[in-house]
């Protein structure tokens, strides 16, 4: 996963290092060529791809070479000009151009926290906070603040920076991924090929996610080596792996996401990933169908297919690869009311309930099971599994305070609804005094949910007394 403050933003220092490389890799399959009599098709192929790409490369260089310097003479005027911190971006450090809001409510330059989320990570870097979904809302407040500022201090904004187009496609990245899709439908070793590179190029390159958007076959092409069968232990796992690991980075980009969603195969094949791909692939649906999810849209498709049945049994299995992007998923699929009452009707909260007992992944865990307990079949299952002796010792032993929050939220609805379970409460309270606590030290949400559930106690002490 990238973090925060290394990000490279420079194009053209990408551009050299990538050229560099595929040159090296050249001279190999060219010596290769050269010295073997007997050498494959496929190497001469590789070489011939090599070729279109550095030619691709050197075309970027020549065109991003300009607008760079450029740039450095811009970036020099603002060393010299104090920027205040609320108007510099938490990655890249430097005055904002564009900024954006994510759903963790945290403001970052366009550019950069794009680049982050292109990179495939979906929490805030900031606050590491799950982000719900991936879009990005213009902080026009903030903006007009910078546009403001930097007037006064003599600063032309809109020529600050100059950054690559994300959506830039040249004529060369056309031909090379409509040559990778065809392969798609040749040999196995030439889908293996073309697999793994689209996952590279995918990752590395979002201009490419945009050309799956453009073409209607596209999708389909890239399913190929993997439809047709019902479980995935036919298909070579190193394919079943790239290929949904495409589909997660080409649903990353938000103009993808209901045309990806709304192809009919697409769903089916990663609910098919979910049951029986390599723990990797199981966990790249998982993280594909959250990236999707981010619509409201998909999330009803998604709910009404039944995936949120293997997401809660992946989770049930537990593997700790898998477990943040499971969690997520069903978070972000069960924010929609009907979605909520698919996963307890599937055993989401027997699940979760078991694995905060076991204290594992409770943060995550912890979110989903506050957001079902709105649901009443949700209060009844927590009560019966006997899960408020393990809230309560979180919001007793716990350090973070989201998770104390989250405990009180549950426990508040328990006591509404279930008042066999005020008399546990109770006792905590004569023991340890755990929710008085909380009252009075806990966040301003927590304090007003703990000060709920005192009042509901001596309501019934009252009521108890007056009986």
């Amino acid at each position: 996963m990238a973090k925060p403050g290394v990000l490279d933003s420079d194009p053209v220092v990408m551009v050299k290092k990538t050229i560099e490389l595929k040159k090296k890799e050249l001279k190999r399959l060219v010596r290769s060529i050269v010295d073997d009599e007997d050498c494959s098709i496929e190497t001469i192929d590789q070489a011939k791809e090599a070729l279109c790409v550095l030619k691709e490369l050197k075309q970027r260089k020549s065109s991003t070479t300009s607008s760079s310097s450029s740039s450095s003479l811009s970036l020099k005027l603002h060393k010299s000009v104090t920027c205040p911190d609320e108007f510099k971006c938490p990655l890249s450090k430097e005055l904002m151009r564009d900024p954006v809001i994510v759903t963790s409510g945290q403001t970052y330059d366009r550019p950069f926290i794009q680049k982050w989320l292109s990179a495939g990570n979906r929490t805030c870097p900031s606050t590491n906070q799950v982000l719900s979904h991936t879009i990005l809302t213009p902080n026009h407040l903030i903006r007009q603040m910078i546009e403001q500022w930097s007037k006064k201090q003599g600063i032309e904004l809109s020529n600050s920076f100059v950054y690559i187009n994300e959506e830039g496609v040249t004529e060369a990245d056309c031909e090379h991924f409509l040559c990778l899709l065809k392969k798609m439908s040749s040999t196995l070793s030439d889908q293996k090929a073309a697999a793994k590179e689209l996952r590279l190029l995918t990752k590395k390159h979002p201009c490419f996610r945009v050309l799956f958007c453009d073409s209607v076959d596209a999708i389909p092409q890239l399913l190929k080596p993997i439809c047709g069968s019902d479980s995935f232990s036919g298909i070579h796992p190193d394919i079943q792996e790239d290929v949904i690991t495409i589909l997660l980075n080409i649903s990353i980009h938000d103009n993808n996401k209901k045309l990806v969603a709304e192809t009919p195969m697409v769903i089916p094949i990663l609910m098919k990933a979910l049951r029986s791909g390599t723990i990797e692939t199981r966990s790249n649906a998982a993280a594909a169908l959250f990236t999707l999810s981010a619509l409201d849209s998909n999330k009803e498709l998604i709910g009404k297919s039944g995936a949120l049945k293997p997401l809660i049994d992946l989770l049930e299995e537990g593997h700790p690869l898998a477990m943040k992007d499971v969690a997520s998923a069903i978070f972000t699929l069960c924010v929609m009311q009907e979605n909520k009452a698919r996963a307890v009707k599937d055993g989401a909260v027997r699940v979760v309930v078991r694995k905060i007992k076991d204290r594992s992944h409770i943060d995550e865990l912890l979110a989903i099971l506050a957001l079902l307990s709105s649901h009443h079949r949700a209060i009844q299952d927590i009560g019966e599994l006997g899960a408020v002796p393990s809230l309560l010792s979180i919001i007793r032993e716990s350090s973070c305070e989201r998770n104390k929050e989250n405990c009180v939220a549950i426990l508040q609805t328990i006591c509404l609804y279930d008042r066999s379970k005020l008399k546990e409460i109770r006792e905590e309270e004569n023991n340890h005094g755990t929710i008085s606590e909380l009252a009075q030290n806990g966040t301003s949400r927590a304090k007003r949910k703990a000060s709920g559930i005192l009042e509901r106690l001596n309501r019934v002490v009252n009521i108890t007394h007056t009986a």
